[in-house]
């Protein structure tokens, strides 16, 4: 099942500026506050910030669909023509993330909390 697009990850290079930057527009503190990521949530939304995105390849921020079954969603669009453009991850506490890009290079993820 897919729940939507519940979570925006922004790769930064300055973790602290842009937690102040972010905990502003949202007038709201990070529920997670790690060097490793930052996230806010608001609602169902969560916003979060990785200081190692970039390392990662990526150029801007990443929109992430949760789904249920990572494994059927991956399949299904690689099936469907989109390449991998991060193969399933565990990022810590069971969560899984992966990522796909289309024909016009346009990159989307996957998360299954």
């Amino acid at each position: 099942m897919n729940h939507g697009l519940q979570t925006i990850i922004y790769p930064i290079r300055d973790l602290a500026n842009a937690k102040a930057l972010y905990g502003a527009l949202l007038d709201t503190s990070p529920y997670v506050d790690e060097a490793y990521y930052v996230g806010f949530r608001i609602g169902d939304q969560e916003l979060g910030l990785d200081p190692h995105g970039h390392d990662k390849g990526m150029t801007a921020p990443l929109g992430y669909w949760h789904v249920d079954d990572i494994e059927a969603a991956f399949a299904r669009l690689i099936d469907s023509g989109a390449e991998v453009q991060q193969a399933i991850t565990d990022v810590g506490g069971g969560r899984l993330i992966a990522a796909v890009k289309d024909a016009d290079g346009n990159v989307t993820g996957l998360l299954q909390p």
